[in-house]
C-alpha cells in the first residue's frame, strides 16, 4: 500500500497523551487487577482455552508513512465450533450467552489496556479496525492511521455499530484534524455512559450486532466487484504473512 504523508500532532497528542494513557492503565490494574483476574477465571471456565484472544490489526504508521500491523487483545468471548467442512462456523452461531454479556459490559476490552502500555494503542483514538478493512480504504481514509487507535473514540460514542461505514471513517478523520485533551474527556465519559445503556438494552434482548467487514458492505453495496474484492482480500491475506501475524 502507498505511504501516507505525515499529519502534524498536536503538543498534547504528541507529548502529554501518551503520559495520560500509561498512568490511567497502571492505575487501573492497581486498583481493578481483581476485576481482570475474575473476568479471566470466568472465561477460563465458560470458554476455555487460550482465554485471551489476539487478533492482528492496524496501527498507528511508522516513520515510512505505512501502517504497522500490532496483535490486540481480548478476552475470548466465542466457541471454536466447526461445521461438517472443519471451518468456524459463523460469529452469531459461535458466540455464547457469557460472552455477549462480556460484549455488552465491554468487560471483553480490558486487556486492551496492555496494547496501551505497549504503545500499540491510546485510550482515546479511532478504533484498530481488520487488516482486510484497511485494504479496502483509501488514501484518504488509511489517514486515520496517523493517530494512535484507541480503546475508543468519536465514532463509537456517535452511533457504533448503528452507523455506516463511511460515517465511522469520517468521524475518525474529523477526530484527528484536532485532538485536544477536552475532546478526549468529553468521549472517555460519554463512552462510560453509552457502556451502560448499551449493557441495559442488550441484557435485556440478549442480542449482539456482528457488523459486516467494510469489504463486506463494499461487495454487498455493489460498489466494488469480485474481482477487486478477491484481490484486495488477497493483499490484506500478503500483508499478514509478510508480518508474521
Amino acid at each position: 500500500m502507498n505511504p501516507l504523508p505525515k499529519r502534524r500532532m498536536s503538543f498534547y497528542e504528541k507529548y502529554i497523551k501518551r503520559v495520560l494513557d500509561v498512568t490511567c492503565c497502571v492505575l487501573a490494574l492497581i486498583f481493578f487487577w481483581w476485576v481482570y483476574l475474575i473476568v479471566a477465571l470466568l472465561v477460563r471456565v465458560n470458554l476455555g482455552s487460550p482465554v485471551i484472544f489476539k487478533q492482528p490489526r492496524p496501527g498507528l504508521v511508522d516513520e515510512e508513512g505505512r501502517e504497522k500491523i500490532f496483535l490486540m487483545y481480548k478476552f475470548r468471548t466465542m466457541t471454536d465450533e466447526r461445521g461438517d467442512d472443519g471451518k468456524l462456523l459463523s460469529d452469531d452461531a459461535r458466540i455464547t450467552r457469557f460472552g455477549k454479556m462480556l460484549r455488552a459490559t465491554s468487560l471483553d476490552e480490558l486487556p486492551e489496556t496492555f496494547n496501551i502500555l505497549r504503545g500499540d494503542m491510546s485510550i482515546v483514538g479511532p478504533r484498530p479496525q481488520l487488516v482486510r478493512d484497511m485494504v479496502f480504504m483509501s488514501e484518504r481514509q488509511r489517514m486515520r492511521h496517523t493517530a494512535k487507535p484507541g480503546l475508543s473514540g468519536l465514532a463509537q460514542i456517535k452511533g457504533r455499530n448503528s452507523i455506516t461505514w463511511e460515517s465511522k471513517i469520517e468521524m475518525d478523520l474529523k477526530y484527528i484534524k484536532k485532538v485536544t485533551f477536552l475532546k478526549d474527556i468529553k468521549i472517555v465519559l460519554d463512552t462510560a455512559k453509552k457502556v451502560f445503556i448499551r449493557s441495559n438494552i442488550t441484557q435485556s434482548n440478549n442480542e449482539i450486532d456482528f457488523t459486516l467487514d467494510y469489504g463486506d458492505a463494499l461487495l454487498n453495496n455493489g460498489i466494488v466487484s469480485q474481482d477487486e474484492y478477491d484481490k484486495k482480500q488477497s493483499e490484506a491475506d500478503k500483508l499478514l504473512v509478510k508480518m508474521n501475524c
